[in-house]
């Protein structure tokens, strides 16, 4: 069975947007996430209490405008496009090794 973890994008008073991160089953924990390095890693760390499963709820509040939603989407895929070469690169230096 896969833990829930709620991702919930907000804004600050200053109009600028963070993820705030929490375990369905403990809802005290909460994390604040300013990037989405910062995001990523924080999951990855929730992840494992439950052996990396999880799956992750996505809402937002109502302040949030739809050209906040879509920097984080675009962050997001950025940052996947970055781990995925440095995955590529880690897997053509083993094998060159070899």
């Amino acid at each position: 069975m896969s833990a829930i973890i709620n991702s919930t994008i907000k804004t600050n008073p200053m109009g600028r947007w963070y993820i705030a991160i929490t375990d369905a089953s403990n809802p005290e924990k909460t994390e604040i996430c300013l990037d989405i390095y910062e995001y990523s890693d924080k999951i990855e760390a929730m992840g494992k209490e439950y052996e990396g499963k999880v799956e992750v709820v996505w809402t937002a509040d109502s302040d949030v405008t739809p050209l906040q939603i879509h920097e984080i989407r675009q962050q997001m895929m950025a940052y996947e496009a970055e781990q995925e070469a440095l995955k590529k690169a880690a897997e053509q230096n083993a094998s060159s090794v070899v």
